[in-house]
Parts: C-alpha cells; sequence; structure tokens
C-alpha cells in the first residue's frame, strides 16, 4: 500500500519537534561562535601596487597587437613575483623561518583588466608582518627584474601601510554563524522527521486503519476509573443513610 504525507504530517511533525529543531540550531551557533572568537587565528590582509611603465615607441603606439603583449608582460611579471627567485630574498631580508612555498601561499598577486598595475596581496597573522611582506616583496622584485629581464619599467606605485586599528580578514564570525545555524536547522528537521520515522507506536485510530488495512468499527472510551469508584462511593453512602 503506497504511503502519503500530507502537508499537515509534514508542519505535524515539525511543530511536535520544534525544540528538537531549536535546540540543534542553538547548538550550532554556539559551537561556531566559539571556534569563530576563541579558537580561530585571526588573519590580517593588506596589499601593495606595483606599476608596470611599458616605454612604446611611436611606431608601436600604433599597434593594437601591443596592447595583449603588454598584457602578458604583465602576467610574467605575476608569476616572478611569487617565484623562488624573489620569495626566498624576501624571507632572507625579513629574518623569517618560511621557504617559498609557505611564503607563496600568503601571497596573491592580482591584475585589473588592462591595467599596468599589479595587486601584491598579503595575508598573515601579524599584521605588522603582512605589511613588511608586502613591501619587501614588492622592493626586492623592482630591484631584481632589472637584472631578470634587462628592463627598468617596474615602480611602485603605492605601497602596504599598517593602520592604526587592523581589522583581521579571517574568520568572518558573523557568517559562521548564520552558516551554521542553517546547518543546525538542516540537521534539527532530518533528525526529526527520522524520528518520526523510526516511530512505529500508534497514536491514533488513523494509525490503526493504516497499518491493518482495515476500517474502524468503534472506538472504547476511556474509563474513568476515579470518577466511577467516586460515584460508587458516594451510592453506596446515599444506600446506608437511607
Amino acid at each position: 500500500m503506497e504511503e502519503t504525507i500530507s502537508l499537515q504530517d509534514l508542519f505535524a511533525t515539525l511543530k511536535k519537534r520544534l525544540g528538537l529543531i531549536t535546540l540543534m540550531a542553538i547548538l550550532a551557533i554556539t559551537i561556531a561562535g566559539v571556534i569563530s572568537f576563541l579558537v580561530l587565528t585571526p588573519i590580517y590582509e593588506t596589499s601593495t601596487q606595483i606599476l608596470v611603465n611599458q616605454e612604446q615607441s611611436e611606431a608601436s603606439q600604433m599597434i593594437n597587437q601591443n596592447i595583449q603583449a603588454d598584457l602578458q608582460l604583465i602576467n610574467t611579471y605575476s608569476v616572478i613575483i611569487k617565484s623562488p627567485a624573489i620569495l626566498d630574498q624576501v624571507s632572507s631580508e625579513l629574518g623569517l623561518n618560511m621557504t617559498a612555498e609557505q611564503l607563496n601561499s600568503k601571497i596573491t598577486v592580482a591584475t585589473a583588466e588592462n591595467s599596468q598595475v599589479v595587486n601584491v596581496t598579503v595575508q598573515d597573522e601579524n599584521p605588522a608582518q603582512a605589511v613588511e611582506i608586502a613591501n619587501t616583496t614588492a622592493a626586492v622584485f623592482e630591484k631584481e627584474i632589472k637584472g631578470l629581464m634587462n628592463v627598468d619599467n617596474v615602480s611602485v606605485l603605492s605601497p602596504a601601510v599598517l593602520k592604526s586599528n587592523p581589522s583581521p580578514v579571517a574568520p568572518n564570525p558573523i557568517l559562521n554563524m548564520a552558516i551554521a545555524a542553517v546547518v543546525g536547522l538542516m540537521l534539527g528537521v532530518g533528525i526529526a522527521f527520522l524520528l518520526e520515522y523510526l516511530d512505529t507506536t500508534m497514536k491514533n485510530d488513523q494509525d490503526i486503519e493504516d497499518i491493518l488495512g482495515i476500517p474502524l468499527l468503534g472506538v472504547i472510551s476511556p474509563i474513568q476509573e476515579k470518577a466511577d469508584l467516586k460515584e460508587a462511593s458516594e451510592t453506596a453512602s446515599r444506600r446506608r443513610a437511607g
């Protein structure tokens, strides 16, 4: 026999397990808040901008293909910035106990579309160290690119600056707690329906009809034992008094 579940049954289940669902949401929010505020280490971000000054002749400026060549050159610079040739020297100058691979994971290089500006962004647990890494990376690249590619067209446009009261970019406690609330609600709803599915007890006459597959002919009313005993006692008392 095919079983169907109505919207009323769904809402009844949710209403019945509302306490469980709410508890799961609150528990998830609490765990996310504790982890975000007390466990995870804050990460700070800073960035510096490098300007690539292209020296073009009068004839080359009339050729549109040079635009694409310039962008490819900037992409090449982006790769060189994160190469061991630059990062090993950055680590040595700052006295960092980090390999080029470790520094690479902290640095992000991006270029704006059709722009000659390269953004070097650094994320670190220490905001002052993030600024030092960003500025030193830009300075080392500006110096080393002259020997690597025999060019002198790079300059630091905007160095990184340490703010008086820097704010971490990660973790985001509010976002984490909001996500945890959604996950907690979904988990609570799932557990509520699972418990309802595993509950095979018969609660009403409709359950009897559904399980046995036969119509219900009658219902025995509950016997009020206390009321009946009280009434019988009063009747016996009246008879003895009469």
